[in-house]
């Protein structure tokens, strides 16, 4: 027990870490990680929403500093993405559906991020505008929002490849309205899965350090340092390797 939870603890440091770095809060890798190692599925949704919400907040500080948050780009995603979210996270599937779905949503995660990587390698990057068309936004915050809150996915894993294949504002905006989707909704799915008397882990204070250490490196090393395009391969390789032990779990 000792050696599992020391070893999910370094897994979720390196998941938040690179989530961090290419301005996700990394709840789709936490899910994928905590399967690999056999956790109840009762006990991975919250425990990843609980961590998704410190990555996101410290990827939504580091935004709204830098001068790339603005609510007229967030909100009408954010309008209906945190009541389905809530709803979504009162839903609780049985195992035999749950590893299942989280593994096809984490291939899904997979190809979107090396597809989207490698066909805009060396293309200036196109935004119609700065600001997404009100009613569409809102449709998909609700949409994305059930998801995020019945899997214990944040969303924005796959708000922001919506918002980039839209044209709807351009990727550093994309990553800010993400990490705020992803602080909103994760802390509205954490309640709604709350009402339903869920246990966290003995553990998840040390998988809470590790992840906020995490995502303040990936932040720094993200917005510094490492190629995003490097990044989001890595990433897309985790996905699809943890999407299919789950797949067969």
């Amino acid at each position: 027990m000792v050696n599992e939870t020391v070893g999910l603890t370094a897994l979720i440091l390196a998941v938040a870490t690179l989530y961090a770095a290419v301005g996700q809060a990394g709840a789709s890798g936490y899910l994928a990680v905590m399967g690999i190692v056999g956790l109840d599925p009762a006990t991975m949704k919250p425990t990843a929403l609980a961590l998704n919400l410190l990555v996101a907040g410290i990827g939504t500080v580091r935004f709204a500093r830098a001068g790339l948050f603005t609510w007229r780009a967030f909100y009408p995603f954010g309008v209906l993405g945190m009541p389905f979210s809530f709803l979504g996270g009162t839903m609780h599937l049985p195992p035999h559906l749950y590893y299942p779905l989280v593994g096809a949503i984490l291939l899904l995660a997979a190809l979107e991020l090396a597809r989207s990587t490698w066909a805009t390698r060396g293309t200036p990057e196109r935004a119609d505008s700065t600001t997404p068309p009100f009613l569409p936004a809102l449709a998909a915050g609700a949409a994305v929002g059930f998801l995020s809150g019945m899997t214990g996915t944040g969303g924005g894993i796959f708000l922001a490849p919506l918002i980039l294949l839209m044209g709807w504002v351009e990727t550093r905006r994309a990553a800010a309205v993400s990490a705020a989707y992803n602080l909103l909704n994760s802390a509205a799915a954490l309640a709604g899965t709350w009402t339903t008397a869920t246990t966290l882990p003995a553990a998840l204070p040390w998988w809470l350090a590790a992840a906020g250490v995490g995502g303040a490196v990936g932040a720094w090393l993200g917005s510094r340092h490492l190629p995003t395009a490097t990044l989001r391969y890595l990433l897309a390789a985790i996905l699809a390797l943890s999407g299919l032990k789950m797949l067969t779990a």
